[in-house]
């Protein structure tokens, strides 16, 4: 095990080669079964049935985290498990039963959530005047592996055939689960077990905590609205494309043009963002997010859309970053953990709803109604969490395992 001092490059090695190999699943997933049978459609139905146990899997594996003695264990395993899940996956994906690939796909929704929960290990070893600055290349983290985890199977796919996606994924995977139990992961100063009169606080624990702090129900509901028009970005940057007289290909280009800007973002952030500054950065950085989205709809070319896109992801970068802060700030140290990953929950279930919403309504509002309404949603987020932001405080949040009877 390194020590704590050097704990923070460690980490960061470790959970963005995780999160590459979690952003690039769903790219390598389609490619692949693309390649052998044809119908890319049939990779929906396994990227469906990796999300939707992460409603659930995400606050047990967040509690768990926050309450375990032996964080490392816990990490190593689940990381392990989503290794060989996502391995197996993209081997047998569209040569064996689809109900066979569906089970493989469920494993690592149940699991995946540990690349998220990694963040709520943060505190336990980067000193409180370092965090914010962590925050910031955690955020950064996640917005590189955005751009290289969907690169990189394409890359492959464009070299070696759609069949191959998979290969660096898997291989992210692996680097990433090689280095992870060399990190410092100290126990919570009090690891204190669910109990089982306290069942119910394993999944509903980080929700209460959530809806009952003035600040987090603000944030979330800003960031679950917001995230719900986001999760039609990636169809609509394909149909911008083609309404700017580019090939749909150059979608793909929008998008990494985003994840830049994103990426950008959270490192200007890490610098010079403060955990006392994060709700008007929340606030402000929405409404930016969503005017540079809206300013694609007068969109003349692709130059002009790219560059609009590097805005947007410029903006939305300190978002995710004072996003990560304040939780922190906000949360119990023994609920962090369970915060951060049913807030992430909250967030994939929007995004889901969202990419829904973009399909049903894309052949009647078009490419440029697409773009007003993700932006709509950007404002929406940001004036709801503004009004919740301006609610007293009231009592402070009660601990669901105190409740429990």
């Amino acid at each position: 095990m390194i020590s704590r001092a050097a704990g923070l490059p460690a980490h960061l090695t470790s959970a963005t080669l995780l999160r590459v190999s979690a952003e690039g699943v769903a790219t390598a997933l389609v490619l692949t079964v693309q390649a052998r049978t044809g119908n890319a459609a049939m990779a929906g139905y396994l990227q469906t049935a990796t999300t939707l146990p992460y409603v659930l899997s995400g606050p047990v594996i967040g509690n768990t985290l926050d309450r375990t003695g032996r964080p490392r264990r816990v990490a190593v395993v689940l990381a392990c498990c989503y290794a060989a899940a996502t391995a197996v996956l993209l081997v047998t994906a569209g040569r064996s039963p689809l109900v066979l690939a569906l089970c493989v796909a469920a494993v690592i929704g149940c699991t995946e959530p540990i690349v998220v929960a990694l963040t709520s290990l943060l505190p336990r070893f980067v000193p409180a005047g370092r965090l914010s600055r962590a925050y910031g290349l955690e955020a950064s983290s996640f917005n590189l592996a955005g751009i290289a985890g969907p690169g990189l199977a394409a890359g492959i796919a464009g070299v070696a055939g759609g069949q191959y996606a998979g290969v660096a994924i898997v291989a992210a995977a692996v680097l990433g689960l090689l280095t992870l139990p060399l990190l410092p992961f100290p126990a919570p100063e009090a690891a204190v077990p669910a109990s089982g009169g306290a069942a119910r606080s394993v999944i509903t624990g980080g929700l209460r905590v959530l809806v009952e702090n003035r600040v987090l129900r603000a944030l979330t509901t800003a960031t679950t609205l917001a995230w719900t028009g986001f999760g039609g970005v990636a169809v609509t940057a394909v149909l911008l494309a083609e309404h700017v007289g580019a090939p749909p290909s150059a979608g793909g280009r929008l998008l990494v043009a985003l994840a830049v800007g994103s990426l950008l973002g959270s490192l200007a952030s890490s610098r010079w963002l403060t955990p006392k500054h994060g709700e008007p950065v929340m606030i402000a950085g929405l409404v930016a997010f969503g005017l540079a989205l809206a300013s694609l709809a007068v969109a003349p070319s692709l130059a002009w859309a790219t560059v609009a896109f590097v805005l947007a992801g410029v903006c939305e970068g300190p978002v995710f970053a004072a996003t990560l802060m304040l939780r922190q700030r906000e949360s119990p140290p023994d609920r962090l953990g369970q915060v951060n990953t049913t807030a992430g929950s909250l967030k994939i279930g929007a995004s889901a709803l969202g990419a829904g919403l973009t399909a049903a309504s894309a052949a009647a509002i078009g490419p440029v109604g697409l773009v007003l309404a993700i932006a709509s949603c950007q404002f929406a987020g940001a004036a709801a969490g503004l009004l919740l932001l301006r609610v007293p405080a009231g009592q402070k949040a009660v601990d669901p395992a105190e409740d429990a009877t």
